[in-house]
């Protein structure tokens, strides 16, 4: 049974701030240790641990539209926005001065209060940093026509940073009553003269009718990330998420990140739209397998979205930067899997040597061809 969409405290009047750990035993700031349940101080090394997790439990759909439109949905926290790449993210502790962690633009500024939705749910860091920036490194590598001087050049601006994107599941059972045509082949034999032989053979064809009928479709976590500073492109790579590794939300998990706030543009109701889009394949071929026959063809469907209910939560990536002659690459890494998603320059003299190789290579052949004629 899915619970309600809790309402979060409403904005304070006073700055925002973002919780602290501190260490019991030197007073630093205690940080997420990736892969463990603990909170790890950075200087002596104290452990805390966060404690056993229950279940992440599901919010009903229409319930939280209801309690959303009645009261405030967001809480304050404080974010600085880069007026490079339009990123919102929170600031790490202290800082006044640093880079974007999706453009490294510099930015200066103060921290700003901006309404952020709470999330209820968070998959946790599991990837270290020293096993991102490994990654990083294997990565340019692997990169055949990257210039050879990247190798040497490139590096990761300042640091890598731990920094969760926002993102929502949903959860639904469908039940689509559609209208369609459904086609079955037969075949007809025919005779041709051809050099003034006869030649038989036989043409294809469709004879369609009509279809109707219902269809029911499951989806679990149906996945829409909420990030309006990643592209497509690039969230698509980092898939897939261990999303069954889920857990309820607690403030520890972003001891020592940064977070990317909610973008009001993608909100509960707009993602869910982006949903829809992405269950459509899978219930077109369910009618499809419904309507048989050896080809198919859809008029009109209507489709209910039932026991609807969604997971708002937090995925984590390492990003970065990397500077290679005074432009920006970006680099991504699934905190989860190691999956990595990078943008790299191409070297012009390697591409330009290796259509040279393939001209020479055809101007061989072509002349050991001529030669043996």
């Amino acid at each position: 049974m899915a619970d309600s969409a809790p309402i979060p405290p409403p904005p304070t009047d006073g700055p925002a701030t973002l919780k602290r750990f501190p260490c019991r035993q030197c007073g630093a700031t205690l940080e997420f240790s990736p892969g463990t349940s603990k909170l790890t101080c950075p200087y002596c090394r104290a452990e805390n641990d966060i404690g056993a997790q229950e279940q992440v439990q599901e919010l009903d759909y229409h319930a939280a539209l209801g309690r959303l439109r009645d009261a405030a949905p967001s809480e304050q926290v404080p974010v600085v926005h880069c007026d490079s790449c339009g990123a919102n993210v929170t600031i790490p502790e202290r800082a006044i001065s640093f880079s974007c962690p999706f453009c490294a633009a510099n930015i200066v500024s103060q921290a700003r209060a901006c309404s952020a939705i709470r999330p209820n749910a968070v998959l946790p860091f599991r990837i270290t940093r020293d096993k991102a920036v490994d990654a990083f490194r294997q990565w340019l590598k692997s990169r055949w026509f990257a210039p050879s001087a990247l190798k040497r050049e490139g590096r990761l601006d300042a640091s890598i940073n731990g920094l969760y994107i926002p993102a929502w599941t949903y959860d639904t059972d469908t039940v689509t009553a559609y209208t369609g045509q459904r086609g079955d082949a037969y075949y007809t034999t025919h005779t041709r003269i051809v050099n003034g032989k006869t030649q038989t053979y036989t043409v294809r064809h469709i004879r369609w009718s009509y279809a109707s009928g219902t269809v029911g479709v499951n989806f679990d976590d149906v996945l829409v990330e909420a990030t309006a500073t990643l592209d497509r492109e690039d969230l698509e790579h980092l898939r897939p998420w261990d999303l069954k590794g889920c857990l309820p939300y607690r403030d520890e998990y972003l001891a020592g990140f940064r977070a990317e706030a909610y973008p009001e543009s993608l909100d509960l109701d707009n993602c869910f739209e982006s949903a829809k889009a992405a269950m459509q394949p899978q219930i077109d071929s369910a009618i499809r397998s419904d309507i048989g026959g050896d080809e198919q063809r859809i008029d009109s469907r209507r489709t209910q979205y039932n026991r609807l209910t969604f997971k708002n939560l937090l995925l984590p990536v390492w990003v970065s930067a990397y500077r290679y002659q005074n432009k920006v690459y970006r680099f991504l890494v699934n905190a989860r899997t190691g999956e990595v998603r990078g943008q790299r320059p191409w070297s012009a003299w390697k591409i330009a040597g290796l259509v040279a190789c393939g001209v020479v290579i055809a101007a061989v052949v072509a002349i050991i061809v001529a030669a043996n004629r």
